[in-house]
């Protein structure tokens, strides 16, 4: 990589490599640098790869707008790149009346957010699609899918080598300086670059790279935390045909019945709050998985289920607190050219990248 490139992006993941086509097709010398060796190692491919409708979000925020473009965008590009994915469905189900009510005020927030293909189905219409699932009323969602993320990740890649920029891997950022109206990047083990264009996409290690850089104001979020999902896998082809969730639950969706492309299942994630990168699974979950899939498929066979992986999503809210909005900050907000911070990118951010790109890629291109 030269001294000076136009434009760096910290991180690898899903929406940093978005990010990086975006810039690199607008005729920006883009480099995407990442700390591992692989892309797409930590969030972007420790998750349940479904491309969501936008059903879950307040009306007008970022995550409600970001998310209902980025499904559009994102089937669009899966079509014309051949990427595998399937447009599934998913039921949102209750399991009793207090349930029922729940179900009212998401489809009243969906409608809200532009998706009016929501179907209401009692207990019956349920049965009749999905008869191992239990429900006394469900919300159908047809626009709701899934995606390999993997391949996904890598056409982005591709993309951005095609239009002339780099994905540079094992190329850990320690701090971001101001030099003159450039930023000095110091990469560690290697020579600092110059750039006039800076993007902390950094997932979950964005606050501290946010803390690391040099600019005119305290540019990192107060609080920020972290939640980690445990998924079991499920022997056999799927009970199910469509992507099965309950009501949401504090921080999270639920543990959620997701269908895969090669035609298994797998349930989760639950929410444990940690306070570091930790992506073990802890002995014992195994009931409390048992007595969650149950309520919605009392058929469930315990020595079906066992320990698959861990995901772990960055956050901006904490136990209790209502759920925080992405934090995407352009110069308008911290007032340094030529800089945006991304926070809290968690779930819809697989489904939101491509919009998500294009948003920072307005941002910059104003200034540009």
């Amino acid at each position: 990589m030269s001294e000076r490139i136009d434009c760096i992006v910290a991180g690898a993941g899903v929406v940093g490599l978005a990010i990086g086509r975006r810039l690199a097709l607008a005729g920006h010398e883009v480099a995407v640098l990442d700390a591992e060796e692989h892309i797409g190692v930590h969030a972007s491919s420790r998750n349940s790869e479904v491309i969501h409708a936008g059903i879950y979000y307040p009306p007008g925020s970022l995550k409600a707008r970001l998310c209902v473009a980025g499904k559009l965008a994102l089937y669009e590009y899966c079509r014309a790149k051949g990427i595998s994915h399937r447009n599934t469905g998913k039921l949102i189900v209750a399991t009793g009346p207090s349930e029922e009510s729940t179900l009212e005020s998401i489809e009243r927030r969906a409608r809200a957010n532009g998706v009016d293909d929501l179907r209401w189905l009692d207990a019956s219409d349920v049965a009749a699609i999905e008869p191992q699932v239990r429900a006394t009323a469900a919300l159908l969602s047809p626009s709701t899918g899934i995606v390999d993320s993997h391949e996904y990740m890598v056409s982005l890649q591709g993309d951005i080598e095609d239009a002339g920029g780099a994905v540079v891997l094992r190329s850990r950022i320690t701090s971001v300086q101001r030099a003159g109206s450039e930023f000095e990047v110091a990469v560690d083990g290697e020579p600092s670059v110059n750039c006039r264009l800076f993007v902390n996409a950094a997932g979950l290690w964005a606050p501290e790279l946010a803390r690391n850089t040099e600019a005119d104001s305290d540019l990192a979020p107060r609080s920020t935390f972290m939640a980690r999902g445990h998924y079991f896998s499920y022997a056999g082809r799927s009970p199910f045909r469509h992507l099965i969730y309950p009501v949401p639950v504090d921080g999270g969706l639920g543990v959620h019945a997701t269908n895969d492309l090669a035609g298994a299942v797998r349930f989760g994630p639950d929410v444990e709050w940690i306070d570091r990168v930790d992506y073990s699974f802890p002995d014992g979950l195994g009931q409390r998985f048992l007595h969650a899939v149950r309520r919605y498929f009392p058929g469930v066979e315990e020595r079906k289920l066992s320990p698959s992986y861990t995901g772990i999503r960055p956050k901006l809210s904490g136990p209790g607190d209502p759920p925080a909005d992405f934090v995407i900050a352009g110069p308008e907000t911290h007032g340094v050219p030529g800089l945006v911070n991304l926070f809290g990118i968690e779930s819809p951010g697989l489904t939101a990248s491509p919009a998500i790109a294009g948003y920072v890629g307005d941002l910059l291109d104003e200034r540009s």
